[in-house]
């Protein structure tokens, strides 16, 4: 098949563009700085040439905390990919998003509601792949923090999955095709572990001599994170490697 992915060398769209590739399909790295298929998804420009002929598009695009800049990338940027997605007969949309989105609001959460709702509304078929944080979000969370001296001693459970394994669903999705594959499906870690469990794991992992302490969850933020907003044990997908095992791979 031939794929275009947006966000190709982001943390997820690398290793989706990996994956596509090691399973033989000719992939389209769509990127301002492509050197094949440039395109900004804040004008569209680009889009009409790097999509033409293209079986399937993966938007694993991601954008900073502003919500109004999450806002011009995610969702109209996302519309303009849609739209010429439709003028080059694209059989097949997958955009990867979160898991409970809807549940913890956040700023960045509600644009990704929002694109969401676009892609559901643009006509063009799709799927919608959500997954749960990442390892490597994980990671440079703690050694944020870990900087400053303090690793975080909360309770609000997590799920977190390896981004490798994401990469794997979402090609899976693709070969699935339109046809076989669901509108929204997740994957997601196989565990779900406490913040402070998985902190502390950190830290002996690491050699970090943070301090843990505790942090406070208020808010609808706090109280969606608290009743484990961010976790689904009913996933449709569940990964193999756990947080632990993720750090001690070395990754």
């Amino acid at each position: 098949m031939r794929v275009a992915v947006a966000g190709a060398s982001g943390t997820a769209g690398s290793r989706i563009r990996a994956e596509l590739e090691r399973r033989g399909h000719e992939v389209r790295a769509l990127s301002r700085n492509s050197a094949s298929h440039p395109v900004d998804l804040l004008t569209g420009e680009g889009l009409d040439a790097a999509l033409e002929s293209c079986d399937a598009v993966v938007d694993a695009t991601n954008a900073g905390p502003s919500p109004r800049a999450a806002r011009a990338l995610l969702v109209d940027g996302c519309g303009r990919l849609l739209r010429a997605e439709a003028a080059a007969g694209v059989a097949h949309h997958v955009c990867l998003s979160i898991v409970g989105i809807e549940r913890v609001p956040t700023g960045y959460y509600r644009v990704k509601v929002e694109q969401e709702a676009t892609v559901a509304g643009a006509g063009v078929p799709h799927t919608i792949v959500r997954a749960t944080q990442f390892h490597d979000l994980l990671d440079t969370a703690f050694g944020s923090l870990a900087r400053i001296g303090i690793l975080p001693r909360v309770a609000a459970p997590l799920q977190p999955v390896d981004p490798a394994e994401v990469a794997g669903c979402i090609a899976d999705v693709v070969e699935a095709g339109k046809g076989r594959a669901r509108a929204t499906t997740s994957v997601v870690g196989p565990e779900i572990r406490s913040i402070a469990e998985l902190g502390a794991a950190w830290k002996l992992a690491r050699g970090s001599r943070a301090v843990r302490v505790p942090f406070p969850l208020v808010g609808r933020v706090g109280s969606g994170l608290r009743g484990g907003g961010l976790t689904d044990p009913d996933a449709d997908r569940r990964g193999e490697l756990t947080f632990e095992g993720w750090l001690e791979a070395g990754s």
